[in-house]
């Protein structure tokens, strides 16, 4: 069940100051077509609970799971679980969230920094972990961080793009979380669908080229 919001190697953030008729529901249908297998919408997002509910109820955008983001606590987990979520991601570590997560057999992906925080992420129960912010360290630091501690799975989140998606992957991510970059307000707003899934399988193909080396490195 963990694979699933990694399979397309990238995630997709909406976190958007407002919310208007369709658009989410149009975005996720562009994420979709472009390759895009996750799409997390932060709960900072005006009416995030009714639109993962939305996107959950009819079985969700084909090819492409919905889970939560920002989640803070367990009564916010439990409240995106209940409405669908099938991933939940959190900006920092909650033992309380990675356990209610883990008992109701839906990934979780905490946030860390440090690489004290990474493991104890781990430690609690993970099985994958959000760098965040990643622009405040680079890939460099993911390579570095890996090397004494390769168990650990890694995805990165906070300024990543199509420039460097790329390095993030060969640097030992198992996905990207892709926000701003990819989902913008203004292409929302103005229902540039046939751009975001332009955006997106550029995206999903960086990524997939990017692995493809580490797939066949010897061992």
């Amino acid at each position: 069940m963990t694979e699933a919001p990694l399979a397309s190697g990238v995630i997709a953030v909406v976190r958007l100051p407002e919310t208007t008729g369709g658009g989410l529901r149009g975005a996720a249908a562009a994420l979709a077509a472009g390759g895009v297998g996750a799409l997390e919408i932060t709960l900072t997002t005006p009416g995030a609970l009714t639109a993962i509910a939305e996107l959950a109820s009819d079985g969700g955008v084909k090819g492409c799971v919905v889970g939560a983001g920002t989640v803070l606590d367990e009564k916010a987990a439990r409240e995106v679980i209940a409405r669908g979520a099938r991933f939940v991601v959190s900006p920092t570590l909650d033992r309380a969230v990675v356990r209610y997560c883990r008992d109701h057999q839906i990934p979780c992906l905490p946030g860390a920094l440090t690489p004290t925080e990474l493991l104890e992420a781990w430690r609690a129960g993970a099985p994958v972990v959000k760098l965040f912010p990643a622009s405040a360290v680079g890939p460099r630091y993911l390579r570095e961080v890996l090397a004494p501690l390769p168990f650990l799975r890694v995805v990165p989140s906070g300024g990543v793009s199509l420039d460097n998606a790329a390095d993030w992957i060969r640097a030992g991510a198992v996905a990207v979380s892709v926000g701003g970059a990819l989902v913008s307000a203004a292409l929302v707003r103005d229902e540039s669908w046939a751009e975001l899934t332009a955006r997106a399988r550029a995206l999903v193909d960086c990524v997939a080229a990017a692995r493809q080396p580490l797939a066949g490195a010897p061992t």
